[in-house]
């Protein structure tokens, strides 16, 4: 599943393609949608909402899409060839003069009206590169369930919206705890849990720009140092050299190292 600030760079390229131009093409290839045609339309704004992708169109419409673990939007100019996969897995197509951007493999596809957003992301908790970030509400969401697990409360979007796997390994590291701390158990809770919100919003804000896919949380631009611990099983840590460990949370990855992060871990 793509972290927030990839559904946010997604949401600049669909927005630069897209916004200010009608639609020469309106093509949803899911049977609730198939019929629906809104060609000639203007494109208004494409917006990222935690993980999720907002397009809004004239006339009080939204088409929502989720990209989940591997659906994708593509842009390509008029004459250049598609590619991100083969044609059956394209959900959707829209199109203006100047530019198409296809989505692929899109589990989450569904045009609703603007004003009933809500059913699709009200659930959400603040959005870290969103206008309603607020630190301290993500603290307190995280808080109000303090035996869960710390792994798996940053990745409930209801608690604060935009960390997925990768930045939930890197940031129990960098507060110096195991993914399987309960929340309750954190050094003065409500302290270090708003300090780690503020984390998360520096580190998703840092890689959103124009830049390379490869995402960095350590500040060392050389190839296998760019993040801590995640991916980096059994190579040493950064900081202290022991070996990375590796299990499953929630049937996720998880990454931690044994000696720099204090806490429980699953059974060997």
């Amino acid at each position: 599943m793509p972290e927030g600030d990839s559904v946010h760079r997604a949401a600049a390229r669909l927005h630069a393609a897209l916004a200010g131009r009608p639609l020469t093409t309106f093509d949803l290839r899911v049977p609730r949608f198939a019929t629906a045609d809104l060609t000639g339309r203007t494109t208004l704004e494409v917006l990222p909402r935690g993980k999720h992708l907002l397009t809004r169109i004239e006339g009080g419409l939204t088409l929502h899409s989720h990209l989940r673990m591997d659906g994708a939007w593509r842009v390509f100019a008029p004459d250049e060839r598609w590619h991100g996969g083969p044609v059956h897995e394209i959900r959707a197509v829209l199109a203006t003069a100047d530019s198409t951007a296809v989505g692929y493999r899109l589990p989450v596809l569904e045009l609703l009206r603007t004003s009933e957003e809500g059913r699709a992301v009200g659930h959400l908790g603040p959005d870290l590169l969103g206008p309603d970030w607020d630190p301290d509400a993500a603290a307190a969401r995280l808080l109000a369930a303090p035996t869960r697990p710390l792994g798996e409360a940053l990745l409930d979007q209801r608690n604060l919206a935009g960390i997925g796997n990768i930045y939930k390994s890197e940031l129990c590291f960098l507060a110096g705890v195991t993914p399987w701390t309960p929340v309750g158990d954190l050094p003065d809770p409500p302290v270090t849990l708003v300090r780690l919100a503020g984390a998360a919003h520096r580190l998703l804000a840092a890689n959103i720009g124009d830049r390379p896919a490869r995402r960095n949380t350590t500040g060392i631009h050389r190839p296998g140092r760019e993040l801590f611990v995640y991916g980096r099983a059994r190579r040493p840590c950064l900081r202290c050299a022991t070996a990375i460990r590796e299990a499953a949370q929630d049937d996720r990855p998880t990454y931690w190292c044994p000696r720099c992060q204090s806490g429980p871990v699953p059974p060997a």
